[in-house]
């Protein structure tokens, strides 16, 4: 196992930890500097997690590091979002539901998910997609939002999210490595479809910290960052029946408040 990051430092901790990694920068990738070997790569479970880069409508990082990849890996397992799907007003969605895409971010994605079909064709390997929502855990609740007062849309007014805890989506990833017959698009969730703010509410009550500061949704247009706006702009739910049914997962955090405490 090796573990490719941009940088430097975050090589000498996974380094530290007995997990060994490279550092290299694939935005600055070229032919002559390309890191794998066909050797290297042929036969490996790979591991896509790099965003895309934050403009466009392409994700031009993983065309680059697809044009220069060399090699058959046995799966190649690509972490995208369940943004894809766009706004559905709070109504279900699973791995059936046409795409529809609202948002640049989103946008990235659904040309990610396209460019993997292809690569994957091409050489043989056995394409796995996780859509994935919010992810949390330790270090991963936005606790200074709550603590700073910053506000939250009103819960009766207040879009349908989804999540999924850091400790069950690693165990998802290992599930459809291990899993010959796994392939295609899986929604990633953990089957709860709660609001940001009713999300909030429970970390508060969990954590013994202040309650959330609750606006309209019209006040939040006229003081929350676009970017912030963009996700609360959409809702939907998110069915996990084909993870479960298909992969045999049993999720540690289903239960979202044991998640929360785990977190806390």
């Amino acid at each position: 196992m090796v573990a490719w990051v941009r940088t430097d430092a975050t090589r000498d901790t996974l380094t530290s930890q007995g997990i060994p990694a490279i550092a290299y920068d694939l935005d600055a990738a070229t032919g002559e500097t390309w890191p794998l070997s066909r050797d290297e790569v042929d036969g490996t479970r790979l591991f896509y997690l790099a965003p895309p880069p934050n403009r466009g409508v392409s994700d031009a990082r993983l065309d680059k590091f697809l044009r220069y990849l060399k090699g058959n890996p046995e799966s190649f397992v690509y972490i995208s979002t369940t943004g894809v799907y766009g706004n559905t007003n709070g109504e279900l969605v699973d791995e059936s539901t046409p795409v529809n895409p609202q948002t640049d971010r989103a946008q990235r994605r659904m040309s990610a998910e396209h460019m993997t079909r292809i690569w994957c064709v091409e050489n043989h390997a056995r394409r796995v997609v996780l859509r994935v929502p919010g992810i949390y855990g330790p270090g991963r609740i936005p606790i200074a939002r709550l603590e700073r007062g910053e506000p939250f849309v009103q819960i009766d007014e207040a879009g349908v999210t989804n999540r999924i805890h850091v400790d069950d989506l690693v165990s998802v990833c290992v599930a459809v490595a291990q899993n010959g017959e796994a392939r295609g698009v899986y929604n990633a969730s953990d089957g709860n479809s709660l609001s940001s703010t009713e999300f909030m509410r429970r970390v508060a009550k969990i954590g013994m910290l202040p309650m959330p500061v609750e606006i309209s949704f019209e006040e939040a247009r006229l003081t929350l960052s676009a970017e912030r706006l963009s996700f609360l702009d959409e809702s939907r739910r998110v069915s996990n029946r084909r993870l479960l049914l298909e992969l045999g997962i049993t999720l540690q955090y289903a239960d979202v408040e044991a998640g929360i405490r785990a977190s806390l």
